[in-house]
């Protein structure tokens, strides 16, 4: 698997098929061994004598002096710790200097990871990445595979920049607040080959006695008051009974603290948790900051953190009113209580116990079988009154038993005046696993709050069940169309989705006939559901032409497990003398044309004759007869459109071109080749242009994906950027701000 951003090969990167991207740099000698985790290859680096070894990257990659860089690999070695470097060359080769990591604490036979980060001094043009460990002996083996090198891979909408993420440039970021000592260590910690977040620095926070400790990052991200904001870290325990923390604090405009929200580590073990937990910036809040700390620690002990984050909350479900602390339970029982019967509510410990959505969910415990309602806090649904609302919890039955479980929804006008439960849905709960019960009800006249409401009747002593992934939003259709005929494209917005499960997505012509839509990743089958609400644009879709959309929803690859069809909408081209020509990976550079004469059409054919002697009749030998071929006749008639044609034509990509029905012309994908753009008439200032773009019919692209930001919103580039400037000097153009092409 290709590591997103790598500027090595995918060879390079994963060792397979062979290693030839390496080479060996000190003491010792390469070879291709086994056992990776990417593909089975990897690069084995044996010391010829004790000391130093490395191998290091066969050429070089280009770089820019004064950008930061980041490279990591997953390593392997029983007997030697290991380091890695980032090799800083001139535009000579003379080497300017090297940027190294730590050497990891402890040898470890466990693929683990490695990995450094730093500036590109002045004068670098290239770099090379240098693998490193130190045996005491000769025919001492260190394996390396999924390296990378590019920009730092940060996590996208954190309010913090990369170094304060994920320490592997220095522990500037963070300073002692109580009783401790902040420094960095290279621990050998295992993480998924696919998880790119992590490094191999983390932060270590060590007691200096015996006491409570903290730690607090020194930079303070802005925040908007009124937005729920989650923060999140990896912990590793010193031991397991340690009372470990993560806090999200906010501060005023005077640097004052106002408020923090803090959530406990309930660990399994004594390795790497993520705890996550959130809270909502108070009305003078400016900042934010974290902290990290133990209570009641040990002098010497170390609590270790990694990838840390403070972003906008994400929502349970598109449109819930519920805030993620109520509905997701990661600090505490968020704010539930019982409202009737003998249930206790509390957060489900430990760690990864009774979580669906994050790590932790609501245990509810009924100690006789008994029936007891818990109940949300009030939460304000807007111009409810009339509007269908939709409850929903994931629920799991953890010991006893519980016969009956209804889902309802409480009303409640502006000052808290009951207005009554929903009738509700009532579920069996089976024992295993985890079940999505939801209710839909109509909120009455004069509804300003709401709650979610379960009654659950326990049918044995010691029952114990957990909630989780709690929502409460208004019901829009699942699946709505709407054409845009001025941008040339079809929308299509899917709701309630099942993340996880798989997608199929065509597109239903008046004939039946049907074609699947294109998705960023190309054609959409059988794609992975990344979340519960998904938009697309489909921009192929014919013009002045009723179509439909057929969505199929797979549990399996193969496995179909329901379907959805869409209204009939048209897609509406008013001049019949226009016509689109569109890009389908670039639907941003679509530009609809004025078309002057649509080509005389050709379809060549090899074919080779033969006279036979005393036949009257060659012998004809032909091959299939190829697509259309012909020249299109256009005008532009702005500057502007002129530019837009220009950057259409640009990238050389198959394009489609859609004229309107009627005019003898089927939509068709065409390859353009050498274009001619003519003056219409002598006077300078005249805007016009004449077109002559020769076509060749091509087939369908099928793997072209169509590009956009990736999960990148506006505050990954106030993050990453200090000044509009530094904008304008890593992009050309928006659209490469869109798609984070730097220069």
């Amino acid at each position: 698997m290709a590591i997103p951003g790598n500027f090595l090969s995918d060879a390079t990167s994963s060792m397979d098929p062979v290693v030839t991207g390496w080479t060996p740099q000190l003491n010792c000698t390469i070879s291709k061994g086994s056992g990776g985790r990417v593909g089975d290859g990897v690069l084995a680096v044996k010391s010829k004598a004790a000391g130093e070894m490395q191998a290091r990257l066969l050429g070089s990659v280009l770089v820019n002096a004064g950008v930061m860089y980041y490279a990591f690999a997953d390593a392997s070695g029983s007997t030697v710790p290991e380091r890695i470097g980032i090799r800083w060359l001139n535009n000579a080769g003379a080497i300017l200097g090297t940027t190294w990591s730590l050497t990891t604490m402890a040898a470890s036979a466990t693929w683990h990871r490695i990995s450094v980060a730093g500036t590109a001094p002045a004068g670098t043009t290239r770099a090379q990445v240098i693998l490193s460990s130190a045996p005491a002996a000769a025919n001492v083996t260190s394996y390396y595979e999924n390296v990378f090198f590019g920009l730092p891979i940060r996590s996208y909408g954190n309010l913090f920049g990369f170094n304060a993420e994920s320490t592997e440039v220095d522990a500037s970021g963070w300073v002692a607040e109580v009783n401790a000592t902040v420094s960095r260590q290279m621990p050998a910690l295992a993480w998924p080959v696919d998880w790119y977040y992590a490094g191999g620095h983390t932060l270590a926070m060590t007691v200096t006695a015996g006491g409570n400790a903290a730690v607090a990052a020194v930079d303070r991200p802005t925040v908007t008051p009124g937005t729920e904001y989650l923060a999140y870290a990896y912990l590793q325990p010193p031991v397991l009974s340690a009372q470990a923390w993560l806090e999200l604090r906010f501060y005023d405009s005077n640097g004052n603290q106002i408020s923090a929200q803090r959530a406990y580590l309930a660990p399994v073990s004594t390795g790497m948790h993520r705890q996550l937990l959130t809270a909502i910036a108070p009305a003078a809040a400016v900042t934010c900051g974290v902290a990290a700390g133990l209570d009641g620690a040990s002098a010497g002990q170390v609590l270790r953190l990694e990838t840390i984050v403070v972003k906008a909350a994400p929502q349970i479900m598109a449109g819930t009113v519920i805030p993620y602390s109520s509905g997701s339970f990661e600090q505490d029982a968020g704010g539930w209580s019982t409202a009737a019967g003998v249930a206790t509510l509390a957060r489900s410990t430990p760690w990864g116990a009774g979580g669906y959505y994050g790590s932790y969910g609501l245990a509810v415990s009924s100690s006789t079988a008994t029936s007891s309602t818990i109940r949300s806090p009030k939460f304000t649904v807007p111009a409810a009154p009339g509007l269908n609302w939709r409850a929903q919890i994931v629920a799991k039955s953890s010991a006893g038993s519980w016969s009956t479980i209804a889902v309802k929804i409480h009303w409640y006008d502006g000052v808290g005046g009951d207005l009554g439960a929903s009738v509700g849905t009532v579920y069996s709960l089976p024992a295993g696993g985890w079940y999505q019960l939801v209710t839909d009800a109509v909120a009455p006249v004069g509804t300003v709050q709401a709650a979610v409401e379960v009654v659950a009747v326990a049918s044995a002593t010691s029952s114990v069940m957990y909630v989780d992934a709690v929502a409460l939003w208004q019901v829009l259709p699942q699946t709505a169309v709407a054409a845009f005929d001025a941008d040339g494209y079809i929308e299509l917005t899917l709701r309630e989705l099942p993340v996880g499960q798989l997608i199929t997505v065509t597109r239903v012509s008046a004939d039946g006939s049907r074609t699947l839509v294109r998705g960023t990743s190309g054609l959409i089958e059988q794609d992975t559901i990344d979340s519960d609400a998904v938009v697309i644009e489909d921009h192929e879709a014919p013009l002045n032409a009723p179509v439909s959309y057929y969505v199929q929803l797979y549990s399996a690859p193969g496995t179909l497990a329901s379907t959805r069809t869409s209204t009939v909408v048209t897609l509406t081209l008013a001049d019949a003398s226009e016509a689109w020509l569109k890009d389908p990976g670039n639907p941003q550079r679509n530009l609809r044309v004025l078309v002057a004469r649509a080509p005389d059409w050709q379809r060549p054919v090899e074919q080779s004759s033969y006279v036979v002697r005393g036949r009257r009749n060659k012998v004809v030998l032909s091959g299939q007869r190829q697509g259309l071929e012909g020249d299109l006749a256009i005008w532009t008639r702005s500057d502007e459109e002129r530019q837009a044609l220009h950057l259409l034509l640009d990238s050389g990509n198959t394009l489609l071109w859609q004229a309107a029905p009627g005019m003898g012309v089927d939509d068709m994908y065409v390859s353009v080749a050498q274009i001619t753009e003519a003056r219409i008439s002598p006077l300078a200032q005249e805007q016009w242009r004449a077109w002559t773009l020769p076509l060749v019919e091509a087939d369908m692209p099928v793997t072209v994906g169509i590009g956009g930001a990736r999960g990148r919103t506006w505050q990954d580039i106030l993050t990453e950027f200090a000044t509009w400037q530094d904008v304008l000097d890593t992009y050309a153009t928006w659209e490469d701000v869109l798609l984070d092409r730097r220069r």
